[in-house]
């Protein structure tokens, strides 16, 4: 092979990764899709003291970064089913148990400018996926989940070194992540298309507390499931820690995440034997809760394990599609970082 033909290779070979899958099996463009990624938790690997947040830090240059996350979710897709005659819904559960691994690692190419991969798997899961509405069999015991890429670069440093009494560190971080449509997208655990996620990160440490937030995006084509409809959302992540032993021995954090979606929900009628979807103006926020303890005791904290457990946040009253009923989570994470 030519050498100049390679690069043009590669892009191609991207730029397929992202575009629409060719029409199957399973249909991403109707009222009962399944093309949803019902996990709306991005674990990444790098330096992190949160689950869901984005971290200022990058891994030390010429280093390779590496984290395992496990989610047990519950019931992160419920149906709900017009009954003839009465105005009451059935819930039918789409996804009931599900538990997910996040296998992730990430190279500093230099002290400030950190390259990752995602790889998402479904271990096991239950549920009726679409057979209460399509007919036929529910949900494979396991799936594939879309990979992410992606990189963070450190804009504002935060001082590592442990701080002195009255002293505060912040730092500054720009991250963007692309995934691609390679999971099972009829299995609730892909999407059609590829999702662009940029993002801003800062944190901020004070004596033995921490905090951190991020603001994104994640922009993608709308996807609808009978009423609720999935798109572009806006990302919005805080997370505040303690340090209850020091040099990372033992810490707590409490951390929280919403996604506003910007497409509009639609009430489900139906006629002629037909679905009739019609806009109702209304809009849905996916939101959870986690609660964490983190230990790092050797390696000088390069080495890290996190437990941790929460739910969905009720913001819109009610259970909204990609928010669990409730979730735990448990991560071992290596993540070599530079020292000042």
């Amino acid at each position: 092979m030519r050498p100049r033909a390679r690069p043009t290779i590669a892009l191609l070979s991207l730029i397929a990764a992202l575009s629409p899958r060719t029409a199957g099996a399973t249909t991403c463009s109707g009222i009962t899709s399944t093309c949803i990624n019902d996990d709306t938790l991005w674990p990444q690997a790098g330096p992190a003291r949160f689950v869901s947040v984005g971290s200022t830090e990058t891994v030390a240059p010429q280093q390779i970064s590496f984290a395992l996350v496990t989610s047990y979710l519950s019931r992160p897709i419920v149906l709900h089913l017009a009954t003839p005659g009465s105005s009451n819904a059935v819930e039918a559960f789409a996804v009931d148990d599900q538990v997910n691994s996040t296998f992730a690692w990430s190279y500093g190419v230099t002290s400030r400018l950190e390259l990752a991969v995602a790889l998402p798997l479904t271990l096991g899961q239950s549920g009726l996926g679409l057979s209460p509405v399509t007919g036929g069999t529910g949900l494979h015991d396991t799936a594939t989940r879309d990979m992410r890429f992606g990189f963070a670069y450190t804009l504002v440093d935060q001082k590592r070194e442990p701080l002195r009494a009255g002293e505060v560190a912040w730092g500054l971080a720009g991250r963007f992540d692309v995934s691609a449509p390679t999971g099972d997208d009829d299995e609730f655990a892909g999407e059609h298309v590829g999702v662009i996620a940029p993002a801003i990160a800062t944190s901020v440490a004070f004596d033995r507390y921490f905090a951190g937030a991020e603001l994104g995006a994640r922009l993608r084509p709308t996807t609808q499931l009978l009423g609720a409809r999935v798109g572009s959302q806006l990302v919005a992540e805080l997370g505040v820690g303690a340090e209850i032993l020091p040099k990372e021995l033992l810490s707590i954090t409490a951390e929280a995440w919403a996604l506003p979606t910007l497409a509009e929900q639609a009430n489900i009628s139906v006629e002629s034997g037909q679905y009739v979807s019609t806009p109702n103006g209304h809009h849905i926020t996916p939101s959870e809760w986690l609660l964490s303890l983190r230990s790092a005791p050797v390696h000088d904290g390069d080495l890290s394990f996190q437990v941790s457990g929460g739910g969905s946040l009720p913001l819109d009253g009610e259970s909204v599609v990609t928010a669990p009923r409730f979730r735990f989570t448990l991560g071992i994470r290596w993540a070599p970082r530079t020292r000042h």
